[in-house]
């Protein structure tokens, strides 16, 4: 992240250094200070000053993701991903951090550094001009540093790395009093560097950025919409699986998945991008539902849960680790299997060599989707359960992999009705419930109730809290249980589940 600063600039950011000099900077440290309990609600406006002499630009630029990140506290086990991210979440925290020190945003530069080398610059990903325009009464955010600017320093652009989950007095007494000496800033690996409980009038602006300025590029956007419409055409509800069962995953959980020796080889070659990583016990991290579910426990997790063989899934995924091999399990359970490489054909060629655009295809087919279920916590996983919520209440379920694996463990030992029941069970309060959490709970981009709740909170009779959800959208899709995703045309293979779990255990 970049910062920079002009003397006598007066296009917006934030005023100091007028000509009373050091004392009016004390004065305006002074007055943020004092601001700090409501920070949002009085930067609507820029501080007016008698002698207006320059402007301090604060550029949120150069943000390094996921370059090298290996969490050591007690959130490391929840948040190591190096995910094909779309980096809403930190773009998002960007724009919030400029609010925070009243300061201009300079359009951020993606990482290019990461597993995956995708060259693509935000740009490439988002519609910079609504990203601009959108937020202009919130964030003053121009393209680059002007040259002028740049011209004018006497040194280069300092670089800072600030603690993570920061508060926004911490920004204030960390940040900005080097920001007004130095007048440009870099703030670089700006991962998790924003605390998640906000004032609410900064969540609601974390808000307005993830679900409505980030917007993507008109390319990739009718490109999502037209997977969209031919899997509609097909069926008319589909479920969206985000697997996330790629070698790099796998490498950095520390699991085993059966494959022998060339298996261990393969992800402890990849294993070795990432030199802080602890060694792990494959079968310890599996009991602490730790790995990701295998694409086939995905699908039998899916039956378990009444979902039919002839419901139509989308999967959204990268390179699966084992290719073919691992996902035809999960073609066999669901016949009605298709991804954007199906769908799209020659149309996806542009997009081949760029992960994050192809991220941002998967993200759209996965956001219209009737129920999103997703193999893993990440930041995109987040981001649409977020964004799912916002919009109109949608489901989206995520694996209890902790109680799941126990029973994957021993299901050989269980009939198909019993094991079903014992999924069903565990997968309560993991099934996107608009109730599922209790407001102020979890990650806010998952669970963003400060946008969507009429109150923060209401209690009820036996002391709990209730979420209160004010979205317009039809509830008659929530109850799993009485209503399943079928296709027009259903698959001939109807076994009874008995059946079915008896030839899952013949290939076992």
């Amino acid at each position: 992240m970049g910062v920079v600063g002009s003397g006598n600039d007066s296009w917006g950011g934030i005023e100091t250094m007028n000509g009373n000099g050091n004392n009016d900077t004390k004065e305006l440290l002074g007055n943020l200070k004092l601001q700090k309990h409501h920070i949002t609600s009085s930067q609507k406006k820029p501080f007016s000053w008698s002698f207006l002499c320059g402007v301090m630009l604060f550029a949120v630029g150069l943000i390094s993701l996921f370059t090298g990140h290996v969490v050591s506290d007690l959130e490391y086990y929840s948040q190591r991903l190096i995910m094909r991210s779309l980096y809403m979440k930190w773009i998002t925290d960007a724009v919030v951090v400029a609010r925070i020190l009243n300061a201009t945003l300079v359009v951020p530069s993606l990482d290019h550094n990461s597993y995956w080398k995708d060259e693509s610059e935000f740009a490439d990903i988002f519609d910079v001009n609504w990203f601009i325009s959108s937020l202009v009464k919130d964030v003053k955010i121009v393209k680059r540093v002007p040259e002028k600017i740049m011209r004018s320093m006497e040194k280069p652009p300092y670089t800072m790395r600030v603690p993570r989950r920061s508060t926004p007095e911490e920004y204030m007494e960390l940040v900005l009093p080097i920001l007004l000496r130095r007048r440009v800033m870099q703030l670089y690996k700006f991962d998790y560097r924003l605390a998640n409980d906000l004032d609410p009038e900064l969540q609601k602006l974390r808000c307005r950025v993830n679900y409505h300025a980030l917007r993507f590029t008109k390319q990739i956007q009718e490109l999502g919409e037209r997977l969209v419409m031919r899997m509609h055409r097909m069926a008319e509800r589909y479920i969206a699986v985000h697997l996330r069962f790629e070698s790099d995953m796998l490498a950095f959980s520390g699991c085993y998945y059966g494959g022998g020796d060339k298996e261990m080889n393969e992800l402890r070659e990849i294993r070795k991008r990432w030199d802080t990583l602890p060694e792990l016990d494959p079968l310890e991290e599996r009991i602490r539902g730790r790995c990701p579910l295998t694409p086939h426990e995905v699908g039998i997790m899916l039956r378990a849960l009444g979902f039919k063989n002839d419901t139509y899934l989308y999967v959204a995924s990268g390179q699966i680790y084992g290719g073919e091999e691992t996902l035809t399990p999960l073609r066999e359970l669901f016949p009605n299997f298709y991804t954007k490489e199906m769908l799209a054909g020659d149309e996806l060629k542009p997009f081949l060599r760029f992960s994050s655009r192809l991220a941002a295809i998967d993200y759209i087919v996965c956001d219209e989707s009737d129920v999103f279920v997703t193999n893993n916590n990440g930041n995109m996983a987040k981001i649409l359960a977020g964004r799912r919520r916002y919009m109109g209440h949608k489901r989206t379920i995520k694996p209890n992999a902790k109680r799941l694996s126990a029973l994957f463990m021993a299901r050989e030992k269980m009939e198909w009705n019993t094991f079903a029941k014992k999924v069903k069970s565990a997968q309560r309060g993991f099934m996107g419930e608009p109730d599922e959490l209790k407001p102020g709970r979890g990650d806010f981009h998952e669970f963003p109730a400060a946008c969507i709740c009429k109150k923060q909170s209401k209690k009820t009779t036996n002391g709990t809290f209730k979420y209160i959800d004010v979205t317009s959208r039809s509830k008659s899709w929530h109850r799993l249980e009485n209503r399943h995703i079928s296709g027009r045309s259903a698959s001939p293979v109807d076994s009874e589940e008995d059946e079915f779990l008896t030839r899952l255990k013949k290939r076992h």
